[in-house]
């Protein structure tokens, strides 16, 4: 379907369309400006969409649940006409080696891949379809007489502690990435035996071919406070400093003109059908990786150290 640029294209558009849960829970949330889910909390605040990441019991480790959870809450915060800009945060954990500390994700939930409860609709292309692809593009609708864009926000992210796997893909389609510098990114995918989603459509675009290659091929894990930490994250600050550079970061984007330069440049950097092609192989490539016999034996392996 992804190949062909007809029912691809058609595909792409309608993943963008809100979901019937933040549909049904639009009401309550323009009222309260609170959601609270399982995997997420999301607040309005001051024309802010505050999105935090709380599974605390997996480092916030993405799964379905949470993938459902964040597509909810970023179809909220754009469907909100009170919200001007988003931020996601991962939440303070309770888990024993971070207690007491916030952390960003650490990736894809390998116990989740082990029990046979990750699969390539539902979790592999949603995540890149539904919430990433939003974060991007916007909202769509089926409104035959619109002619103004989808609905569009500017984002920023806040990184503490690490940005592993899917949460270092994540901060590829931020507006503004804000990193403690004691944080650190890597994209371990090549070593767990899978494709990292769209990462490798985005990182060597973003921070160069040679650090992508690193990254990815060889799990290279980037310091924050590295130089080449530069190419991935705007700003690096002492970790007593996060609250007050977020606040900045997200009051710069408050501009009128923002969302028309983000969708131009967004545009620009990444074509749609440029994104589709790329989905199309990798549906394939991920659909071959997931059930391969090494990864099977590597998840396999973590879910009996981690029990």
């Amino acid at each position: 379907m992804l190949r062909s640029a007809t029912s691809g294209r058609h595909l792409m558009d309608s993943m963008l369309r809100p979901t019937p849960r933040a549909l049904r829970l639009l009401p309550e949330f323009r009222r309260t400006g609170v959601l609270v889910t399982d995997a997420v909390r999301l607040e309005r605040r001051d024309g802010v969409a505050r999105l935090t990441l709380c599974r605390d019991d997996c480092l916030n480790a993405e799964d379905e649940r949470q993938v459902d959870d964040m597509e909810t809450a970023v179809d909220l915060a754009l469907l909100d006409p009170a919200v001007r800009v988003g931020l996601v945060r991962g939440g303070v954990m309770s888990h024993p080696r971070y207690r007491g500390r916030r952390v960003f994700c650490a990736g894809i939930n390998l116990k989740a891949i082990s029990a046979g409860r990750i699969s390539l609709t539902g979790f592999l292309l949603r995540r890149e379809l539904g919430y990433l692809h939003k974060l991007v593009r916007g909202l769509s609708d089926d409104d035959p007489d619109r002619w103004t864009p989808p609905e569009q926000k500017p984002w920023v992210a806040a990184v503490e502690t690490f940005a592993i796997g899917g949460g270092c893909q994540l901060l590829l389609v931020f507006d503004h990435v804000v990193a403690a510098a004691d944080a650190y990114l890597s994209l371990p995918a090549a070593a767990e035996g899978i494709v990292p989603g769209a990462g490798n459509l985005r990182l060597g675009r973003i921070a160069g071919a040679r650090l992508g290659r690193q990254v990815i091929l060889d799990g290279r894990r980037v310091m924050a406070a590295e130089p080449d930490a530069r190419l991935l994250v705007d700003e690096v600050v002492p970790p007593e400093e996060m609250d007050e550079a977020v606040e900045r970061s997200l009051a710069r984007l408050r501009g009128d003109a923002v969302v028309a330069n983000r969708r131009m440049i967004n545009l620009a950097e990444e074509p749609l059908d440029g994104l589709r092609e790329y989905l199309a192989e990798f549906a394939l490539e991920q659909a071959l990786r997931i059930h391969a016999d090494d990864v099977i034996d590597k998840v396999g392996r973590f879910a009996e150290r981690s029990a």
